[in-house]
């Protein structure tokens, strides 16, 4: 349980001294509510580091959308921000709100560090832990609050070892290929928007130490392939991939971005059309665009990373599109194709869906087991 000093008005006094300071000034902080929060939900941690992984898994549970990507600028959470000065990040944060700064310090940053505060209570309150459905809240699959685990499952004759990830695809390290959603016309969303595909732009671009755009790679190298091509304006067909660099990601080891073409606008609206068959379809063409390049790089490409295609804006359950990914690359990996397949969510929830797919062939289990739905 929190301890009684943990309520939301002294966690948010301490949140808005990190903003101040920044993620790497903490050291020397006074930040009790914070530390207390963070010690019972991460003992083992370093105090800098445990008051970091606290705030993320909290602006985790925020409302995907301006929200959440404020919150991110606002403490310094988003990929290559944890060095900049308070300024530059809270002018970030006010552009995502489109307002100025000085009417963001005064109405949406009080806001957004509220709804921050309110979740770290949450958090501390509950053990910090999105509970499974299991009868004892676990499913024999890994502590629930782990951000990286492995599952074992069966691939045709063999068994193969998927990593999952809860965290932000941001924040994968040190895997080749990262298979992000598109849309049919290869638009990639404003950095400043919170799905996957503006995430990785975000951290692929390169910025000065004020925050200002430097090199937008992933927009460029997408553009020209539409030109190349011939399709820029126009849709291509679900299913085509449109492979670039990886920006100022390659730092942290992720060499290529697979620009997966599932979600196709509908006329008129925000909204997105994505079907299974559409997944399954791109993630086949993107194992096969893997195996293409493989050798063209030293070291050969070896490890990919899928998100939950379609999950997002194109409506679908976590199940569906974990179930629609699985399908190509299970058939892929029966075949057998020797790469190291990892896939990155952002909840519990997800991981949980992603988990319990590929555990109806998983060696020891019922096959006809039909898995719990997200």
């Amino acid at each position: 349980m929190a301890p009684p000093s943990l309520d939301p008005a002294s966690v948010l006094m301490e949140l808005q001294a990190v903003r101040r300071a920044g993620l790497l000034r903490l050291r020397g902080r006074e930040l009790p509510a914070l530390e207390s929060a963070a010690a019972s939900l991460a003992p083992a941690r370093t105090r800098e580091g445990a008051v970091e992984a606290l705030l993320r898994r909290a602006v985790e549970r925020l409302d995907a959308g301006t929200l959440r990507t404020a919150a991110e600028y606002t403490l310094g959470l988003s990929q290559g921000t944890r060095d900049w000065p308070a300024s530059s990040r809270r002018a970030r944060a006010a552009e995502v709100y489109r307002v100025s700064e000085e009417r963001f310090r005064k109405h949406h940053e009080v806001m957004v560090l509220e709804q921050v505060a309110e979740h770290i209570v949450e958090l501390a309150d509950t053990d910090g832990y999105d509970r499974p459905d299991g009868p004892d809240g676990h499913d024999g699959t890994g502590p629930p609050g782990d951000s990286h685990r492995s599952v074992d499952v069966l691939a045709g004759d063999r068994t193969v070892r998927l990593t999952l990830h809860v965290h932000p695809v941001d924040l994968l390290r040190d895997v080749d290929v990262v298979v992000a959603p598109a849309n049919t016309y290869f638009a990639l969303p404003e950095p400043f928007k919170s799905s996957v595909s503006a995430s990785l732009r975000r951290a692929a671009s390169v910025r000065g130490v004020t925050g200002d755009l430097l090199d937008d790679p992933v927009h460029d190298e997408l553009r020209a392939w539409t030109e190349r091509h011939a399709t820029a304006g126009r849709p291509v067909l679900p299913g085509t991939v449109a492979p670039t660099g990886s920006g100022a990601l390659a730092a942290y080891g992720v060499r290529r971005l697979y620009h997966a073409a599932v979600a196709v606008p509908r006329a008129g609206t925000n909204d997105y059309d994505v079907l299974p068959a559409d997944i399954t379809r791109v993630t086949s063409r993107a194992l096969a665009l893997l195996a293409e390049e493989h050798d063209r790089y030293a070291p050969p490409l070896r490890s990919v990373c899928f998100t939950l295609l379609g999950s997002g804006r194109g409506g679908l359950p976590y199940r569906v599109s974990a179930a629609a990914v699985w399908s190509a690359v299970e058939a892929e990996l029966a075949r057998g194709a020797r790469w190291d397949v990892h896939f990155a969510v952002r909840t519990q929830a997800a991981a949980r869906a992603v988990e319990d797919v590929p555990a109806r062939t998983r060696p020891g289990r019922d096959r006809s087991a039909t898995g719990r739905s997200a």
